[in-house]
């Protein structure tokens, strides 16, 4: 089978992505084996392809916004066939008795493996996958639409879970990239007001187009207080920019895997009231299952950019440029 794969991290302008051949896998017990037809192009993908995550070894393949068909299913599967589709996304695996799963908190596992990153991804023609964490799909996404919910979707699901709006609250977004453009509509749908913050002036529209009250910069000033927000951009210099804008007792949900070194702050300025700072760790299987019926009954859309499978290395420049509106997505196979 072909597959991308990186010997060694780079600039992704150095396209340190190597098409190769490798040998199709076999999946082993509890597993699936998938036919790839489509995969999300991530900003964690980004960061692993330039070294500002470090998978535990090389080489890798990256993806794991995963759409496919179910080639086979290895001993002990029950739930799936061969022929379903399914999706699969970053958590791969958790140990499943740590205090952190036995307590439904499987993202802060110890020994949680992720797809594209432990585990090879969906940059290629097949991956296995424990069934487990192979999720049956909406049907009425299509392979490359349906891509964007398994990560940009499911992350900001849980972000929004994490940083606690409530209906009539009023939310601000800083980055409006793929998980922006799917949080706003679950925002909007839960009674949310939303205030976009973006440098891009073709991201600040499309957040208008979407729904939003009010879009600007991140050095703006939004026309009221924000209750909450979230920030899915990698820039630590956001933190205390969203920090300020919110009211007394709001919460900045930090949604990205990497970040930039945050600036000093201000106590009085950016964290007194009991405004709150917290991260968001990767997402839970049932986050996951939640997200994926929120997207098909609240008739969610996703906007895509499609790349040939051979234009992997173009489509993750065109994302570290901020040159894609919404999702970019890798058409594997028809």
């Amino acid at each position: 089978m072909k597959a991308w794969v990186l010997n060694r991290p780079g600039p992704v302008e150095s396209h340190p992505l190597i098409l190769d051949e490798l040998p199709t896998p076999k999946p082993g017990r509890g597993e699936v084996l998938i036919k790839i037809s489509a995969c999300g192009v991530c900003h964690t993908d980004l960061h692993t392809v330039e070294g500002e995550i470090i998978p535990p070894a090389y080489p890798i393949t990256p993806g794991h916004q995963v759409v496919g068909r179910v080639a086979e299913a290895g001993d002990g599967v029950s739930a799936i066939k061969s022929g379903d589709r399914v999706g699969v996304a970053w958590l791969f695996g958790a140990c499943g008795v740590c205090p952190h799963c036995a307590s439904g908190r499987e993202n802060l596992c110890d020994k949680a493996v992720f797809t594209g990153f432990h585990k090879n991804g969906g940059y290629a023609e097949y991956m296995t996958a424990p069934e487990t964490s192979a999720f049956h799909l909406p049907e009425r996404f299509d392979d490359i639409h349906a891509a964007p919910l398994l990560c940009a979707g499911i992350i900001g699901y849980r972000a929004l879970k994490v940083c606690g709006i409530r209906r009539g609250g009023r939310l601000g977004l800083f980055g409006f990239g793929a998980s922006a453009h799917l949080t706003i509509q679950a925002a909007i749908g839960m009674g949310a007001e939303v205030y976009a913050f973006s440098r891009s002036d073709d991201h600040r529209q499309h957040a208008l187009e979407l729904g939003a009250v009010w879009a600007g910069s991140a050095q703006d000033t939004p026309s009221a207080p924000l209750d909450a927000a979230i920030s899915f951009a990698p820039s630590g210099a956001l933190v205390p920019l969203a920090l300020e804008k919110l009211a007394k007792g709001g919460t900045l949900a930090l949604a990205g895997i990497y970040l930039d070194a945050i600036p000093a702050m201000d106590y009085e300025k950016h964290i007194f009231h009991e405004k709150v700072l917290r991260s968001v760790t990767a997402f839970t299987r049932e986050d996951a299952r939640e997200f994926l019926q929120l997207a098909d009954t609240a008739n969610i859309k996703t906007d895509v950019e499609e790349y040939r499978f051979e234009e992997a290395n173009e489509a993750l420049l065109r994302l570290k440029e901020s040159r894609i509106k919404g999702a970019a997505v890798l058409r594997i196979s028809e």
